[in-house]
């Protein structure tokens, strides 16, 4: 898609510890191929249902803000990483903040990757979700949308092969890019992105182990973790 819609906002949440280039083809594919004016990245604060972040909240968000900072087209919400309350952030509360700030009309995508779309069930609120974004989820070969055998045809996830009540919302809910301006809210859409097999929990061992991450992180990411020595032990800064 070469045109932008005006006024559709992506939303991409994450740990990004670090940020590496699938987090960014991701985001770039994602703005391409729906259309959206903007994408707005959201390092999180304390996940819920993820480990403990090996690297601080303060540099996580300086990694995102340096990648982004030649990159038209995306923003930074830092709210998670700069909120003083302490205990987990869940996602459905970003996206009621999200939704103050932006007005009840403004159409809302949330972007995921399709392992994150296959442990949705286990979110926190998860249907009410939908009242508040479109959710548009990122496919590729062997990691497809499916509906009536499982959501997602994702290896080793216990969605596949099986109904669930996520299957019901997305029989329910799919649609397609044209779809995401016509309301604020309430579609589940797939688009497909590059295949990029590259991990967090990788890159963080190369680093661990003195060797290379070039090319798997921006290099102003990469300046940014060689300056602070960051990851350069098994357990972090």
């Amino acid at each position: 898609m070469s045109e932008f819609n005006e006024g559709v906002l992506g939303l991409f949440g994450g740990t990004f510890d670090p940020l590496h280039v699938g987090h960014l083809r991701l985001a770039i594919e994602a703005r391409e191929a729906l259309g959206l004016a903007e994408v707005c990245l959201i390092p999180a604060g304390s996940p819920a249902l993820r480990d403990v972040p090996h690297c601080s909240a303060v540099h996580r968000l300086a990694m995102v803000e340096r990648a982004l900072a030649t990159l038209p087209g995306f923003s930074i919400d830092a709210s998670e990483v700069l909120a003083a309350a302490p205990g987990p952030s869940y996602t459905v509360e970003t996206l009621e903040r999200q939704r103050r700030l932006h007005g009840a009309q403004r159409p809302l995508v949330l972007l995921l990757g399709a392992d994150a779309f296959a442990r949705f069930e286990a979110w926190h609120r998860w249907r009410d979700l939908f009242a508040l974004v479109h959710v548009a989820v990122a496919t590729r070969p062997g990691h497809e949308l499916k509906v009536g055998a499982g959501s997602l045809c994702v290896p080793g996830t216990p969605l596949r092969g099986q109904a669930t009540a996520l299957d019901a919302e997305v029989a329910a809910r799919k649609g397609t890019v044209a779809d995401l301006a016509g309301a604020p809210a309430g579609r589940i859409v797939p688009f497909a992105i590059t295949a990029l097999e590259i991990s967090a929990t990788a890159i963080r061992r190369r680093l661990a182990a003195g060797l290379s991450a070039r090319y798997l992180v921006p290099d102003a990411v990469l300046d940014y973790i060689d300056s602070h020595q960051i990851y350069r032990t098994p357990h972090g800064h």
